[in-house]
């Protein structure tokens, strides 16, 4: 299952991340269970920067685990397992659009159906690869261009046609902006938990058996940050489990929104046993991180 990371500093924080770092799997499971992996952030200046690669880390090891020292905030970062689409840069998440960035876990098919709304909304030159998350997201982008930009309206948009429309396994996201995070658990099928960190708390570095993230800067200050994960990073008690249909916005201060705008389950839910090998392979659940 592909993994997700988002975090949120409130302003530019230098954070290290490893990905791929379980030696479990590099050695027994990522010939099927790696196809590329990315990380984008928002600099400085406010600049989109995307940094990924469609390699399996059975291919190259040291590349894939190699430590990346970025500074920025928001951050996304994903661990793909393809359903759809072959490996290759194009199809590797973060995708960028608009000066947003994307990082998608989950199925969405009648993906021709998807192709045509695009076409009646003048956004299908945006979708550059194969996969069904570039094409949610490509939805997203025209829902926003076409209510003047309000994001929140166009997840809720996009969402909602994809749920009364097309078959739906999973669509989980996050998305970064210049300024905000934006999460969406959809339905209950994979988890997606939050942590906030207050900034008089003592910051201890995020792990997971995949992604692994540590910060000098929130660490020394003691900054606030909100976290985003598939799954708990650390023993902090305070991760919750966002809800099926929960649309979850934070702000550039780190206060969070909540919102429910999706129906509470899809028109054509899809199970496991309706997926193709592959995309079903690419849905196994979590296992336990130890």
């Amino acid at each position: 299952m592909c993994r997700l990371f988002g975090m949120h500093t409130g302003a530019p924080a230098k954070a290290t991340f490893w990905l791929l770092t379980a030696p479990d799997s590099l050695a027994q499971q990522s010939r099927r269970e790696a196809d590329g992996f990315g990380i984008g952030l928002f600099d400085a200046q406010g600049q989109p920067r995307v940094d990924k690669a469609p390699i399996a880390a059975y291919e190259d090891v040291q590349y894939a685990a190699e430590a990346r020292t970025l500074e920025g905030t928001p951050f996304v970062a994903h661990i793909r397992y393809a359903s759809t689409g072959g490996d290759t840069l194009v199809n590797t998440h973060p995708f960028l659009q608009d000066n947003r960035l994307l990082a998608h876990n989950g199925v969405v098919e009648d993906l021709g159906l998807l192709e045509d709304r695009l076409r009646q909304l003048g956004v299908m030159d945006l979708v550059r690869g194969q996969t069904d998350s570039e094409r949610v997201f490509a939805l997203i982008t025209g829902e926003a261009r076409r209510n003047g930009g309000d994001l929140g309206a166009a997840i809720s948009a996009a969402l909602t046609w994809v749920a009364e429309n097309l078959r739906l396994y999973a669509v989980n996201l996050i998305i970064a902006t210049d300024g905000e995070l934006w999460a969406v658990r959809y339905p209950d099928t994979h988890a997606l938990y939050v942590l906030q960190v207050a900034g008089e708390e003592p910051h201890k570095g995020q792990h997971s058996v995949r992604i692994s993230v540590e910060s000098e800067d929130l660490a020394r200050n003691r900054r606030p940050a909100v976290v985003i994960a598939t799954e708990k990073m650390d023993d902090n008690p305070n991760w919750r489990l966002m809800d099926s249909g929960e649309v979850l916005r934070v702000h550039s201060g780190l206060d969070m929104e909540r919102s429910f705008p999706l129906p509470p389950q899809p028109s054509h839910p899809l199970t496991l046993a309706d997926l193709d090998e592959h995309a079903a392979q690419s849905q196994q659940p979590l296992k336990a991180s130890g």
